[in-house]
């Protein structure tokens, strides 16, 4: 295929700069369905000549020829056609001056070099896409062995559950120990959520919104996994607290061409919205559910009531963590609502946040992705799961208009779709 490919772009080239007579020959023998051999016009092949194929071609074939040779600027001057001749033996080289020479081995060298490189990106292609095919193949069969490291009351980890439900991807769940967190002593990075996918080598994804992307991106594209997960670098940051903080600056991004951009997203706007929501749900909507659900005593009790009963606690440590953990957690509730500018009833601003989300939606769309939900819708979706059966999940489901949206991503994430 390689030496093909550099055949048809070398011919597409040398006829630009090879004086008239070559290219008239070449062109009348190719009429006749015969083509010349490279290797005896330069005289290092077999020696099989111009002549001798004009012999075995016939005189309709020599006729061709030579009429081929007459619309050049440089007649044949003899019956014997001496210039085809000296295709053979090597005359007209010495005939032509050296800069033609030079550059009609520079085509060949161009020509043929270009096509082993096209030979092997299109090998390169089709074996990436093979590999990405089987990759898709494994995540969607499960021997893509997917596994997630949470607290399943962690609302960054409920959102990665609701994208890897909504997209039917097999996955195992590893439920944390937050005390000792021995599950996650194989990383480095202590927090979760932590997507780990095995297909034979490990790669670990951290950070809920690139595991988000990542996988979207995987998905969509035709790029292998450690290609994605390699534009998603890890960056060290210190925050406003002077703690040193791991960072990852285009996590809202999918790696996507511009044609797989266009089958996901309508329109540029659908895309930066998209974006701005996801960014929202992290920013500000997380911030509201730990104020919320410790507000007063009674429900820090039973939201840890809650955590221990959903969460990986030994016996002990499930009482300290329920009686000890409730009290410390009121406390911090409140500092996180004056660290956040929260209002004094914190419930008031989970409200004005869904309503916001509400009408960002708006009235003519059941999701914010149209008629399915894109990352967005499953990012607040995934947030405000956390507070399922606790008296925060209730008062918000009672006093804002969140409710209808909230029942059709119930339905969305646990009914069986295509992935988009």
């Amino acid at each position: 295929m390689a030496a093909y490919r550099a055949g048809v772009i070398g011919a597409g080239s040398w006829r630009l700069v090879v004086p008239q007579r070559m290219t008239g020959v070449v062109m009348g023998a190719a009429g006749t369905g015969r083509c010349l051999s490279f290797l005896g016009v330069s005289g290092g092949g077999s020696g099989l000549g111009v002549r001798a194929y004009m012999s075995q071609l016939g005189a309709p074939a020599s006729h061709l020829v030579h009429r081929a040779a007459e619309r050049s600027s440089l007649p044949l001057a003899k019956a014997t056609y001496p210039a085809v001749r000296g295709y053979r033996t090597g005359g007209w080289w010495r005939e032509s001056d050296r800069s033609s020479r030079k550059v009609l081995g520079l085509v060949f060298v161009l020509g043929g070099s270009l096509g082993v490189f096209q030979a092997l990106k299109s090998s390169l292609g089709e074996q990436r896409a093979e590999e990405k095919q089987q990759q898709q193949q494994q995540a969607e069969d499960g021997s893509f062995r997917l596994t997630l490291y949470q607290y399943k009351t962690c609302p960054f980890c409920s959102k990665v559950r609701a994208f890897l439900d909504y997209y039917r991807l097999p996955h195992e769940i590893v439920e944390v120990n937050p005390v000792m967190r021995g599950e996650i002593k194989f990383s480095s990075y202590r927090k979760v959520p932590i997507l780990i996918a095995d297909s034979g080598s490990s790669l670990q994804l951290n950070d809920s919104s690139v595991i988000i992307s990542v996988m979207k991106s995987f998905l969509t594209s035709n790029k292998s996994l450690e290609e994605i997960l390699s534009y998603y670098p890890s960056m060290k940051a210190v925050n406003d607290k002077g703690k040193e903080v791991v960072e990852y600056n285009n996590k809202y991004w999918l790696m996507l061409d511009e044609r797989e951009t266009e089958r996901i997203y309508p329109t540029k706007e659908s895309r930066v919205e998209e974006m701005k929501w996801r960014r929202w749900a992290d920013d500000w909507l997380v911030h509201l559910i730990s104020p919320n659900v410790y507000r007063t005593p009674h429900e820090a009790l039973a939201s840890f009531d809650y955590i221990v009963r959903e969460g990986n606690f030994g016996t002990v440590e499930g009482l300290f963590a329920k009686y000890v953990g409730a009290v410390a957690m009121f406390i911090i509730g409140k500092r996180l609502k004056s660290r956040h500018h929260l209002q004094d009833d914190v419930r008031q601003d989970l409200y004005s946040a869904a309503n916001d989300w509400v009408s960002a939606v708006g009235k003519h769309r059941k999701f914010m992705g149209g008629s399915q939900p894109n990352l967005a819708d499953l990012a607040v979706y995934g947030v405000l799961r956390v507070m399922e059966g606790l008296e925060s999940f209730n008062d918000m489901m009672n006093n804002t208009k969140i409710k209808p949206w909230y029942e059709r991503m119930a339905t969305a994430v646990y009914s069986p779709v295509d992935s988009q």
